[in-house]
Parts: structure tokens; sequence; C-alpha cells
């Protein structure tokens, strides 16, 4: 086996911290994007302005830099150390995953919120004639709509946060990055080897569109014909 082969298969136990970070990071940042997404809707005057400062912090520094505060910034502080969340804010793990939560929350409450602002207004009005309360037109009109909406381009930040999960290697997590970098510090053979990397996080992403490009098809049934041709602009002659 050469070279190649040996470096694949040395990378390919980090895969599965990868898929975990991600799954994990992904989850919670969709159950705060939604949250965050309301509250900004809501207009209410405390909790608005603060989960717009929120979204613009996040989404305008960079990802490293939230990481390195979250995993060595914390421990400076004696609360933080001598709180019940020690035991996991110092663990790089729990770090990464907190700050890529934070980070993916921020850029999908903007998603949602774009996806519930796009529920066409007649549909909500004709369900609020019809008798539904608050919650239910939430769970039954906007909700499946802004989410088949917003399926698109949340796909997208599912793929950016796969490849966000390689700054995790930054505070000494062995992922795929990172198990790449150990390697190259050994053989210092930096192109085959991220290389080998990039098609691991190729193939990753691929399956992951494909799954995306199915939730699409099933949410939008109608769509699939016009997706797979595109739109008629009248062009033919």
């Amino acid at each position: 086996m050469g070279f190649l082969g040996e470096t694949f298969l040395a990378i390919l136990p980090g895969v599965p911290t990868t898929l975990v970070l991600m799954a994990l990071s992904v989850a919670a940042g969709f159950v705060l994007a939604v949250l965050f997404a309301l509250a900004r809707l809501s207009g209410l005057p405390v909790i608005a302005p603060a989960v717009r400062l929120y979204v613009f912090v996040f989404r305008g520094t960079p990802l490293a830099i939230q990481m390195f505060l979250i995993y060595f910034g914390l421990a400076q502080f004696p609360e933080v150390r001598a709180s019940a969340l020690w035991p996991y804010l110092r663990e790089p793990f729990w770090c990464a995953v907190l700050a890529l939560t934070l980070n993916t929350a921020a850029y999908g409450s903007e998603i949602v919120r774009g996806g519930i602002l796009s529920v066409p207004r007649g549909e909500v009005e004709a369900a609020r004639a019809a008798g539904m309360s608050g919650g239910l037109l939430l769970r039954r009109i906007v909700g499946p709509i802004a989410l088949r909406n917003a399926l698109p381009a949340y796909g997208n930040e599912l793929i950016l946060m796969v490849k966000a999960t390689s700054l995790a290697s930054m505070v000494t997590l062995l992922e795929v990055t990172g198990l790449a970098a150990r390697i190259i510090s050994t053989t210092y053979r930096v192109f085959e080897t991220f290389a080998v990397a990039a098609v691991i996080y190729l193939a990753i992403n691929g399956a992951l569109a494909w799954l995306v490009a199915r939730a699409e098809r099933r949410l939008s049934p109608e769509r699939s014909g016009a997706a797979r041709t595109g739109p008629d602009l009248g062009l033919a002659r």
C-alpha cells in the first residue's frame, strides 16, 4: 500500500469526531437559530436588540478567534473555573462544540428569519381567518413553508459547518485536519496528506448535499421537475 492509502487509513479515524462535532453543533445551533429568529421578529424592546447584537458580533468576527476565546480565554476567569461547567469547558471537544454552535446559530438565525419572512402573507391571513391560534399557525402554516424556503440556504450552512470543524484542530482536537497535521509533522509530505484530507471532506459534503437535495424534493415535490430542467425563460424557439 502506498503513502496515499496509508494516509487515508490514518486519517479515517478522525471522521467520526468530525461528524459528531458537526451534528452536535448544528442540532444545538438550529434550536438557538429558531429562538433567535423568533426573538428578532418579535420586536421586543430588550430581547430583539440583544439578539441583533449577538448576530452582528458572531457574524462579524472569525470563528478561529471565537474558538480561541472560548478555549483559552474562559479559563482565565476564576468564576468559570469554579462553576459546574468547568469540567466541560476545560475539554477541547466541548469548547469546539460551543464555538461552532454559537457561530452557526448566528448565521442560521438569519436564514430562518428569511424563511419566515418569505411566507406569503395571504396564507397567514387565511389561516387566521380560519381561527388558527398563534402556536397552531406556526406549526401548520408558517413553520413548514419557512422550512421549505430556508432549506437550500441552510444546506449550504451545513456544508460550511463540516469545513469549519477543521478549526477544532487548533485547540488540539484530533479530527480529520488534526490527524492530517500530525502526519505532516512526521512525514513532511504536505501536499499528499492534505489532498487525502480534502478528498475525505469532499466525500462527506457530497453525501450531505445529496441528503439535502433529497429533503428538498420531498418537501417540494412540485419543484423537482423544475429544479432538474430549470425555469422556463421563454428562450426556446
